[in-house]
């Protein structure tokens, strides 16, 4: 056997042993559910979203129904600043008017979703690109934020025109489509009882349909690891009050804490487990669901992990 011959015998002898490993896995998550929050700076470049699109497909393709969820911050300011439209922001949070709920369902519902909706096609999956305004799949609210005085302790309500929350989810729809092995991909804006549009965080409504969904796990890709010690190690898996915990004492802290709290309300809601990862990693999702230790932080009922 030459140098080359060998080479290649142990690569396709990895491969071999890779494939054996995930066999079990795809079998476990076979028909199950699996929703995918997609967002942060991978979004915006061209081989993130392909890698994504292929695993998205390939999960599909091994029998599991991924749902997927995408956000686009950075993609909605960039178009209001070409449209000239001024972003105002309190606390962080932007307002959003009637010009610009506009050009947010404009940019989410149309060219990031259909972007998405695209890329997986092209890796030879199915996906139909819907909003939380169709088939009544988010009904939202209007959300006020606290925001604080400057230097007082003191927190007033603050009106940030057209942005919700999930007040229901009917997941009709998205049943409609995975029935008929569809991958449906979730823009998050919603309809409110007053028929207006609403902007939704994107991590609120994917742990919102997460649980409406009874998902076997949601798949929070972020631009950090995971949920992080005091060390900065990581935790690989915490139990709701554990995760609890950690936000109260300081652990979890700044933008971590909404998305902690995010997997906390899917896991309370119906939601087997929520893992937060690093979406940039190669084959994220894989690396997650068909191998042994996976990646990221699993946060699950304190029952599951005692």
């Amino acid at each position: 056997m030459t140098k080359t011959d060998e080479i290649m015998h142990q690569d396709l002898m990895m491969k071999t042993g890779m494939l054996v490993e995930a066999l079990p896995f795809m079998r476990r998550y076979s028909g199950k559910t699996i929703l995918v929050k997609f967002g942060g700076h991978a979004m915006g470049k061209a081989d993130y979203v392909a890698a994504f699109a292929s695993d998205i497909a390939l999960l599909d393709q091994v029998g599991a129904r991924p749902v997927v969820v995408h956000g686009g911050g950075p993609q909605i300011g960039a178009m209001l600043d070409k449209l000239k439209i001024e972003s105002n922001f309190i606390d962080g949070l932007r307002v959003t008017d009637e010009a610009t709920i506009s050009v947010v369902e404009m940019v989410l519902a149309g060219g990031i979703n259909k972007a998405l909706v695209a890329a997986v096609a092209s890796a030879g999956g199915r996906a139909v690109g819907v909003s939380g305004k169709d088939g009544g799949l988010i009904t939202a609210r209007k959300l006020l934020a606290k925001a604080k005085k400057t230097g007082s302790a003191i927190h007033d309500a603050v009106d940030l025109g057209f942005v919700g929350e999930p007040s229901d989810i009917d997941v009709t729809v998205l049943d409609a489509l995975m029935q008929h092995h569809l991958i449906p991909v979730v823009a998050p804006v919603g309809c409110g009882e007053d028929g207006k549009t609403y902007n939704i965080n994107a991590d609120t409504a994917a742990g919102a349909i997460a649980a409406a969904l009874h998902a076997t796990r949601m798949l929070m890709l972020t631009d950090v690891a995971g949920v992080l010690d005091k060390n900065g190690d990581l935790i690989p898996a915490l139990t709701v009050s554990e995760a609890e915990a950690l936000i109260r004492d300081g652990t979890v802290k700044g933008g971590m804490i909404p998305k902690v709290e995010t997997c906390i309300d899917a896991v309370r809601g119906g939601a087997e487990a929520a893992v937060i990862m690093d979406g940039r990693a190669p084959h994220a999702l894989l690396v997650e669901l068909f191998t042994e230790h996976g990646m990221g932080t699993m946060i699950k009922a304190d029952e599951e992990l005692s």
